[in-house]
């Protein structure tokens, strides 16, 4: 029986991966910002959820609640990072660009620190944290939104890099998806559309291999292996 945290598990993946690892037996610790939502999760499985209540943009807490949590689990042995915002900014609003930047970069970051220094001083632990394809290149229409998700793929790359030369059973994984059907895909003409459960499958196939970087669906690695390679002249009329 696994100890899992999800930081962002009212709705989407996050809430996706919780049903699916409380169907499992694993004991599952979830938090969002929402208590009404986190509580009609527990109401399905009683004995397998733990919540707690905050918004990983209270940085000031974030430790005392990820401890207090990891106290009634008993433990913690794997910590999704399922938390993220992001939106259109054709104006540029620096309010827009701030509080993603905020929730994707500075909550990411503090919850992903945690958890790392949690797993050292354990010895073991897994790390999952899930990105996006977007990080892959800028965007026009959200620049904040692309911009944190890079910053996500490369931090835990860095985190991985730790685990390496700790010589440990710490696993680090990014997970990359595309399109999937939550409320964070938004705009017209959005192609491979996964269903929430679909994704939710096969991150949690993911994460029992150990997998480093996952595109989820797989076919959005892909897609990933063109976006790399889109010249800069190209892609700036895109």
């Amino acid at each position: 029986m696994r100890k899992a945290i999800i930081i962002g598990a009212t709705s989407g993946i996050g809430k996706g991966l919780a049903l699916k690892l409380a169907a499992q037996h694993d004991m599952v610790g979830i938090t969002g910002r929402r208590t009404a939502l986190l509580d009609e999760l527990i109401s399905q499985y009683p004995t397998a959820f733990f919540k707690k209540t905050f918004d990983i943009t209270d940085t000031d807490h974030i430790v005392e609640h990820l401890e207090s949590l990891t106290k009634q689990l008993g433990g913690l042995d794997l910590l999704i990072i399922s938390s993220g915002i992001g939106d259109f900014n054709h104006d540029l609003d620096v309010d827009i660009e701030k509080k993603t930047i905020d929730t994707n970069v500075t909550g990411f970051t503090c919850v992903a620190d945690w958890a790392f220094n949690y797993f050292k001083h354990q010895g073991k632990g897994h790390l999952v944290g899930i990105s996006s394809v977007a990080g892959l290149r800028g965007s026009s229409m959200a620049p904040a939104y692309n911009a944190t998700k890079a910053f996500q793929i490369n931090y835990l790359e860095g985190l991985r890099q730790k685990a390496a030369k700790l010589n440990s059973q710490i696993f680090v994984t990014d997970i990359r998806p595309g399109f999937v059907d939550t409320a964070m895909a938004k705009g017209e003409g959005q192609f491979w559309v996964a269903s929430v459960d679909k994704a939710v499958d096969q991150i949690l196939a993911a994460i029992k291999k150990k997998k480093k970087i996952v595109y989820v669906t797989k076919r959005w690695k892909l897609v990933g292996a063109i976006l790399k390679r889109i010249p800069l002249t190209m892609y700036d009329r895109i």
